[in-house]
């Protein structure tokens, strides 16, 4: 928390913020790369059942990927290229390319992470998962290579922790320039830094285990996911004046509405499972 409030109160704290976003992002996937090699996971079984998975479990699904979308959190991108400016149909070719990248290294990040602890299960080890203060990752990593593995481990999701901590206080401060479109760079800065020193304060309050926090998270952002998809159809459907007045293939709106349907009832059975498995510890 610390950490992220001095990037903030830099005075070049937009440059300070990408910097440490790429620097952080290339230490995570190097680090589980490490990991990943050490346990040898069986990559040929782990290639099919992506692509022909014996059995499919919808709230699984979506609790994966609440996390891994980190709910709003995925605004973050798009309000940055706003703060710079890349706006209107000339910059759609930086806005695309921009979220290629992204999701590309969000890939490869939650694959390389999945094949490592996959690495893990199969040779046999047993990951405490019931328990109010089991810490599954960290045995993990720490099964895997040791004390070694668990000192990795806490680098890992420490930068993972940061950068999550950075980009979510970035994206919420960015929702209230929508409401109050006047504020200085500073005062946005000094805005950031407030909202996470009261997350952290609340985090403290809570007392809750990161792993439980983690399953809850993925669990409620899984809602995030239809939410921001049903906008996104609405505004595609019915408010053609807002993008231009583009006509997007009826097939496509189609699709998504149907998608739209889906992500829904994938995100209530994601929470239910979630807040019951809570409701257990």
């Amino acid at each position: 928390g610390a950490l992220a409030i001095l990037i903030f109160a830099s005075r070049k704290a937009t440059l300070a913020m990408d910097k440490s976003m790429i620097v952080l992002g290339l230490l995570k996937i190097l680090l589980i790369i490490i990991v990943a090699v050490i346990v040898m996971p069986p990559v040929g079984q782990a290639v099919h059942q992506t692509f022909a998975p014996d059995q499919i479990d919808f709230a699984i699904i979506t609790t994966i990927v609440g996390g891994t979308v980190g709910g709003y959190i995925c605004y973050a991108g798009a309000h940055r290229l706003l703060d710079k400016g890349a706006v209107g149909p000339e910059n759609i070719d930086e806005v695309a390319k921009a979220a290629t990248k992204g999701i590309i290294v969000v890939g490869i990040m939650r694959y390389v992470l999945f094949l490592a602890f996959l690495g893990v299960v199969v040779s046999g080890a047993t990951i405490d998962l019931a328990s109010h203060d089991a810490n599954p990752a960290a045995q993990a990593f720490q099964y895997a290579a040791g004390t070694f593995g668990f000192k990795l481990f806490g680098l890992i999701f420490w930068a993972a922790g940061i950068s999550s901590t950075i980009g979510a206080a970035y994206t919420s401060v960015s929702f209230f320039t929508a409401f109050k479109k006047n504020l200085t760079p500073k005062q946005t800065n000094y805005t950031t830094i407030s909202f996470i020193a009261l997350a952290l304060l609340l985090y403290v309050l809570l007392g809750a285990t990161p792993a439980g926090l983690l399953i809850f998270v993925g669990g409620f952002n899984g809602l995030v996911l239809p939410i921001g998809l049903t906008i996104f159809v609405y505004v595609a459907a019915c408010r053609k004046d807002l993008m231009g007045n583009y006509n997007y293939p009826k097939w496509l709106l189609i699709l998504g509405g149907l998608t739209c349907l889906l992500t829904w009832w994938m995100g209530y059975m994601s929470f239910t499972t979630v807040f019951n498995y809570l409701t257990k510890l």
